[in-house]
């Protein structure tokens, strides 16, 4: 069976076919791809043909499909038991090293998604501060539930919605939203209701309205406006996280969120969530503290296993520098055959993180992405695919470079783009 085959089999037992909406291919048209099996950056589908991954399972993947010795630390763990719903040593050596290597975070929990980590960093914010308001940014996706689905990215607006269905008006009405990188607005929404909230969470790099970096001193000001007021900052870091270095980019920085949550790479591929803090913030969580959080599958050894291993073959071989230098070439490629061919577009890049934005000027925000061209965007997403390279199906949504991609990998692509 195609692709074709499977996803008219899918749609019969599955809402629209899919498990996570952007896999539908709502925003780009066309039939979804279905993957069969991957090792290092290519993947092979159901269709007999093999790509070139630029989407890395939307950022886990950062080594690469099945590398080597996280397959084998994963059958390890399995072949010693898939789930005890009970302690175990390695998430306690886990717990060590991302405190290790992010040292602003004392104390971590382990939870089972990004979306789970966010939901419990928010109850914490509330239970620690006795307020109930929260701050959001427009074009920042934190997870899908109530109150981080207000005025969201990513999937949400390659649905052309700006909210969902079964979210209670309770729920929005506790959360302010501030344009991203617009600090004059948080500093006006702080001055008259900093007293009623509890955080401001933001992803410190925006990576679900595409690629938007922070502008200079927006994060800086967050920080300073936030301890001003007594409100918690939350960094949501499950995008951001391992991502640029062996460590949070808040640490990379020198931003001390009060929380941070993290995902993807964390989990090497596997489920996996994790919030971190100082001692005195997360003890407030059960059982130390008043504010509920718990999970059966939380510390899973299996996931525990892949992310651990992940983070210690960064740690150890470095491929960061290598990660962005391919994205240098990749996205000045990109711009220069752009220019060469009149195209609007730019493509936005943040080491091994890349956006084809299909607008000249720089988007800062979320009203910039949505100037941007989705149909081109669309037309520039098949057209890579089949010439054998995969990328989110997604104008709203980063690519990434993984430690697996090698510079024939980006030449290819690059002579690929330039026939668009």
């Amino acid at each position: 069976m195609n692709s074709a085959q499977w996803f008219e089999r899918a749609k019969q037992v599955i809402p629209g076919g899919v498990n996570s909406p952007v896999r539908a291919f709502n925003g780009v048209g066309g039939t979804p791809v279905y993957f069969k099996s991957g090792k290092g950056a290519k993947v092979q589908t159901e269709d007999g043909t093999e790509l070139v991954d630029f989407c890395g399972s939307w950022g886990p993947l950062i080594l690469g499909h099945a590398r080597d010795e996280v397959v084998e630390a994963v059958a390890k763990a399995a072949a010693d038991g898939l789930s005890f719903g009970a302690n175990t040593a390695k998430e306690a050596e886990f717990a060590e090293l991302i405190c290790t290597l992010v040292p602003e975070i004392e104390m971590v929990r382990l939870v089972s998604s990004g979306t789970e980590a966010v939901m419990t960093a928010i109850r914490l914010a509330r239970g620690y501060t006795g307020r109930n308001k929260i701050l959001k940014f427009d074009g920042c996706y934190h997870g899908h539930t109530d109150y981080m689905l207000v005025a969201s990215g990513s999937g949400l607006l390659t649905g052309g919605i700006s909210s969902s269905a079964g979210v209670s008006p309770a729920a929005t009405a506790e959360v302010f939203v501030a344009p991203y990188n617009d600090l004059a607005a948080v500093q006006e929404i702080l001055k008259t209701s900093g007293h009623e909230i509890a955080a401001v969470i933001v992803e410190p790099i925006a990576g679900n309205m595409g690629l938007v970096e922070p502008a200079a001193g927006f994060l800086e000001g967050l920080r300073a406006a936030t301890a001003e007021c007594g409100a918690l900052l939350i960094f949501d870091e499950v995008i951001n996280g391992f991502r640029l270095g062996p460590t949070t980019f808040g640490h990379m920085c020198g931003i001390k969120a009060d929380i941070t949550t993290l995902g993807k790479i964390i989990g090497g591929g596997m489920p996996i969530g994790a919030i971190g803090g100082s001692t005195k913030i997360m003890s407030c969580l059960s059982p130390l503290g008043p504010v509920y959080q718990a999970g059966t599958l939380s510390g899973n050894p299996v996931a525990v296993a892949a992310g651990m291993k992940t983070i210690e073959l960064l740690r150890d071989e470095n491929p960061y520098p290598c990660m962005a230098e391919l994205g240098k070439q990749l996205a000045e490629g990109i711009n220069r055959i752009a220019a060469e061919k009149g195209l609007d577009l730019h493509c936005a890049r943040r080491d091994g993180m890349f956006t084809p934005f299909f607008r000249k000027a720089p988007v800062r925000n979320l009203a910039d992405a949505k100037a941007c061209d989705t149909k081109a965007h669309a037309r520039y997403f098949h057209h890579m695919l089949d010439a054998g390279f995969y990328t989110p199906p997604s104008a709203f949504e980063v690519a990434f470079i993984s430690a697996a991609h090698t510079e024939e990998h980006i030449d290819a692509f690059l002579e690929a783009f330039g026939k668009m």
